[in-house]
């Protein structure tokens, strides 16, 4: 197929696309930047810009959607700009132009109010109760992409969890830089249980939701390693892995999610020029349970996750010894 994937140039996204082309795909890539992936055609532009995203998108069989505003903080503007209406355009273009199949990158947070999710499938995303700007547009953008699903255009919603590898510059990078520094606490003892992604098995399984899209149109899917750990152990290994301390502080969370309440009100305000330290919804996520069922993607996808979580450990220990 000739396949558009947006928002490549960054870690999942450059993934997918050279999933695709060792997949046989011939790959148009839409983004602010090169994509730095061998063998696809780069488009330069945003998804917010209705002519780019229709030229782009002209003469193509499938998209890939992974194009979004990921922050713990910003302007609501900028994240419904984005996370709905760039998705908006792109299923528009795919209308127009008889696109067959998209596969929309959505996010598990789409459908987190805060509480331990356990064993969970792919709950009905909920812009109402997610938590923070980004979760509160992907959940609208996931509902909005679906509801375009059709006998013309199929659409799957995938929620990879957690992704991260060599490389990473969103979660890896950050944790290992705040545990150097001594700032990587954990909350309530590093005990909750999480589910996380391997990159190379969330770039495959999105491949997978592409292929079977026509069978399985209307859905969503949660996809993770399958390998639920204490977010503590998590955290260890990727900073054995880089060969810094691991984190041993412990913080009750009701105090974390009262200090990223407090920091959320303050970056409003006055913006620092990186992430915020912590965030509500940051404490949520560290202190509370969340691993998914993953019996239905592994069936309906004929998909299953190449490499375990040790071995990605293993590999990201390889990238730092490097």
């Amino acid at each position: 197929m000739i396949v558009l994937a947006t928002g490549t140039s960054g870690f999942l996204g450059r993934a997918v696309a050279a999933a695709l082309v060792e997949a046989g795909h011939e790959v148009r890539t839409l983004q602010r930047r090169p994509s730095g992936v061998p063998g696809v055609t780069d488009v330069l532009g945003s998804v917010t810009d209705a002519g780019v995203v229709d030229d782009a998108a002209r003469g193509v069989d499938a998209i890939v959607h992974l194009a979004a505003k990921v922050s713990l903080a910003g302007a609501p503007a900028e994240f419904r700009a984005v996370n709905v209406d760039g998705t908006r355009m792109l299923l528009d273009a795919a209308e127009m132009h008889g696109v067959a199949r998209f596969v929309y990158v959505s996010s598990p947070s789409v459908a987190h109010a805060g509480s331990a999710l356990a064993g969970v499938g792919a709950e009905t995303a909920d812009p109402v109760g997610a938590r923070g700007e980004y979760a509160r547009t992907k959940a609208e953008a996931e509902i909005l992409a679906l509801s375009r699903n059709s006998d013309g255009l199929a659409v799957v919603a995938v929620r990879p969890h957690l992704v991260w590898g060599p490389g990473d510059t969103q979660l890896v990078e950050r944790i290992i830089d705040r545990a150097r520094r001594g700032r990587l606490p954990l909350l309530n003892g590093g005990t909750a249980l999480i589910d996380s992604t391997y990159v190379d098995n969330a770039a495959s399984g999105i491949v997978a939701a592409l292929h079977r899209a026509p069978d399985v149109g209307g859905r969503a899917y949660v996809l993770t390693n399958g390998e639920p750990r204490p977010v503590g152990d998590l955290l260890a290994g990727m900073c054995r892995a880089a060969g810094v301390p691991v984190p041993r502080i412990s913080v009750p969370a009701p105090l974390a999610r009262a200090a990223g309440g407090l920091i959320e009100r303050v970056w409003a305000v006055r913006p620092g020029s990186d992430e915020p330290p912590m965030t509500r919804f940051l404490a949520e996520q560290l202190s509370t349970a969340h691993w998914f069922e993953q019996q239905s993607i592994r069936h309906d996808l004929g998909w299953s996750p190449a490499v375990s979580l040790d071995a990605g450990l293993a590999r990201l220990a390889a990238h730092y010894a490097r």
